[in-house]
This record gives structure tokens, C-alpha cells and sequence, in this order.
């Protein structure tokens, strides 16, 4: 049997990204075998990410802004983000620039096909593909089955923040090119945490999501209907064409995640839980994370030595989960406090999980404070969701 240094079980945006950062480490005379059952290429999704550190594939940002804006019934703003900047990354051009280099490096195999079963001891991992059996001595294993997502059950949260997006063109300037709106949540709640995202790419063109956070998706025409009465009552477009469109599940779940899944088998992506619980980003998480292995692997000969979840943070994740699903009405008044009350880089700090203890309980503090207390009695005493 063929015997591979790593083996990328999975050849989307986390396979691809950590076998890319592993083709421009100190090992780069590792051999690489990446198995997908896709051929990737299409502008099939849209990425986005606050940053204050740039990116490590700098070339693949096809917009980024340094103002954000947020919108409620009660309440707007444009934030300066001072030394941030938010960045967006369409699959396309992610996909051009990391298969480019990967297809490039003589250490790097693509395989078509499904990757059926892993097995590992203390010399090597088996690998069991459609097409054969190979050796690896890591496996890294992005697998994510959305049928297995929505018949779990337990004491756990798991909605689902899904979408639809439309790249629309008008016959008229109406977009601000200059400023994304991260929340706008003028369109009806329904009792659920649902409000439209804007990412203007000129005064003519823009992508127009509708983002909902629940446990169950809504049928094709809601969607249709939702984004169209946004554009033609809230944003006062009449005349547009679809130029193109996006849609997309994301799991948001506090379930705890067993990363090292066996004796030389890591989880990564949405699989190990870089999906951030309570926000449904992944992008930048994906990236620190795919850098974070290839240190532990240049330090420590082995994928494992990464940094831990800080305390806390999967706590405030189920908090924030129940409030979303149990009192899904509040979600507006809660972001809203969050925004209104926070400077901008703590909170962006908050939702990276990067704050202090005050900072954290400052943040906490500025929000109705009611709900999250029943969240907390009814998840970590009750034990129930």
C-alpha cells in the first residue's frame, strides 16, 4: 500500500487550507494525499472575517472595509473599525489560489472519491478510500455528513444558521460601496433570530442575504419572498437582475468536540469544531487552526499540541444558543445592546474570544440580563435544553 505523510480526509476550505499552509512550511517535502468527492472551482460560497493581522493568503481577499454598519428598528450605527478590517473571500478565488499551489507542489495528490473508513494504531493510519486502502502517518479528517447533524439529539443545542444570498444588480446607485452591514434586522422575526446581511461591492451591485438562526429551514419561495420584499420595501430597489446566488447550512451546535478522534487522527474544520457556536464564523478560525497544526507538527512530530478553547467561551456559546432558541423574539434587542453598549474592537475581541475577564464580564453586562440568567439555570442546572 501507498504510504502518504498526511492524508486531507476532505478537500474543502479546512482540508485545503491546512494542506496549503503545510505546501509553504518547513515541510514541504512531506507528501500529501487530498481525497474529495468534488472538484472544486465553482464560486459556490462566500467568506467573511474581521481581522486586524491580515491573512496568510493575502492574494484570495477579494474586498475588505474599515466601517460596518448595524441596523434595528431602534437603532443604527457606522463603526470605525479602527485597526480591523472586515474581509471577504469568495470560494472561487480561494479555491483558484490554494489548488493552484497544491497542484504545483511535487509532493501533492488529488483523489476523486469518498474516504469510507479510518483506522490507526501507533505506526501508521489505513485509510479506506472508494478506489483503495493507503497509509498515512496523520489523518486529517474535515468529514461533515448534514443527515447525521439533524438526527442527533442530547443535551445540546443544535440549530442551524442557514441562508439564501443573491448578488443582485440595479438599474440605479443604491449600495454604500464603502460600508457592509453586518445586521440589518428590519424584516419580520417570526419569533427567530432573522435579519439580512449587505456586502456592497459597488453603488450598483451588491450580495443581499437573508440569514436565519433555528432549528428548521424555510421552503424556497419563503426565501424568494423574504429578500425580495427587503429589496423592494427596506432598501427601495425596484428594478434589478440576480447575477448570482448562495445559499448555505451552517451547524451551530455547544456539543462538545473530541478533536483527536484516534491515535494519529485529528478533526478539523466543522468536524473539530472551528464552526464558532454562537456567530456560525469559521473562515479565520480555520485559518489560525490549519497554522496552529503545522507548528505543533514542525515543535512536536504530532498534530495534537494546540491551543485550548478559552475557559468559559462554550458557556457563553449555550447561553446564547438558548436564548436564540428558546426566546428567539429577544435576539434583536439583545444584538442591539451588544452593539450599542460595546466599543467596537471589545466587542469583535468578545466574538473571538480574545477578552480579558472584565472585558468579558462587560460585555455580558450590557445585555439584558433576565434571559441570560433563566439560559444559564435552564442549560447548567436543569441540564436541559
Amino acid at each position: 500500500m501507498r504510504r502518504y505523510d498526511y492524508v486531507m480526509a476532505g478537500g474543502g476550505m479546512a482540508g485545503l487550507s491546512l494542506a496549503y499552509a503545510i505546501a509553504g512550511s518547513g515541510l514541504t517535502d512531506k507528501s500529501i494525499l487530498i481525497v474529495d468527492p468534488e472538484t472544486k472551482g465553482e464560486n459556490d460560497r462566500t467568506w467573511c472575517y474581521w481581522t486586524r493581522d491580515g491573512h496568510p493568503i493575502e492574494a484570495i481577499v477579494s474586498r475588505d472595509w474599515s466601517v460596518l454598519r448595524f441596523v434595528s428598528h431602534s437603532w443604527a450605527h457606522d463603526f470605525d473599525l479602527g485597526d480591523y478590517r472586515y474581509a471577504m473571500v469568495r470560494g472561487e478565488d480561494f479555491y483558484r489560489e490554494t489548488l493552484d499551489r497544491l497542484e504545483r507542489h511535487p509532493g501533492v495528490e488529488f483523489e476523486r472519491g469518498r474516504v469510507l473508513r479510518i483506522e490507526d494504531d501507533e505506526e501508521c493510519a489505513r485509510v479506506e478510500t472508494e478506489h483503495r486502502t493507503v497509509l498515512a502517518g496523520w489523518v486529517f479528517d474535515s468529514r461533515f455528513e448534514p443527515q447525521e447533524y439533524e438526527q442527533r439529539c442530547g443535551p445540546h443545542h443544535y440549530l442551524k444558521q442557514h441562508f439564501v444570498g443573491w448578488v443582485v444588480e440595479t438599474a440605479q446607485p443604491v449600495f454604500d460601496p464603502h460600508t457592509p452591514t453586518l445586521f440589518d434586522f428590519r424584516t419580520p422575526a417570526h419569533d427567530e433570530m432573522r435579519f439580512f446581511y449587505v456586502m456592497p461591492f459597488c453603488e450598483r451591485r451588491a450580495l443581499v442575504e437573508y440569514t436565519l438562526f433555528s432549528a428548521e429551514l424555510l421552503s424556497d419561495a419563503e426565501y424568494v419572498r423574504a429578500i425580495e420584499t427587503y429589496l423592494r420595501e427596506v432598501a427601495g430597489v425596484t428594478e434589478y437582475r440576480v447575477v448570482d446566488r448562495e445559499r448555505g447550512v451552517i451547524p451551530m451546535t455547544d456539543e462538545p468536540v473530541v478533536r483527536r478522534e484516534g491515535r494519529r487522527t485529528l478533526a478539523i474544520g466543522t468536524r473539530g469544531g472551528r464552526v464558532k457556536a454562537s456567530t456560525g464564523y469559521a473562515f479565520r478560525r480555520t485559518q489560525l487552526d490549519s497554522q496552529a497544526i503545522v507548528q505543533s507538527l514542525l515543535r512536536r512530530d504530532h498534530p495534537f499540541d494546540l491551543p485550548a478553547p478559552p475557559r468559559g467561551a462554550r458557556m457563553l456559546d449555550t447561553m446564547l444558543l438558548q436564548v436564540m432558541y428558546r426566546r428567539g423574539e429577544l435576539s434583536e434587542r439583545v444584538f442591539t445592546a451588544l452593539f450599542r453598549r460595546n466599543p467596537i474592537d471589545r466587542l469583535l475581541r468578545f466574538l473571538d474570544e480574545e477578552t480579558s475577564p472584565a472585558q468579558t464580564i462587560a460585555v455580558m453586562a450590557s445585555v439584558p440580563i433576565l434571559p441570560f440568567l433563566a439560559a444559564f439555570w435552564r442549560t447548567h442546572v436543569l441540564k436541559r435544553v
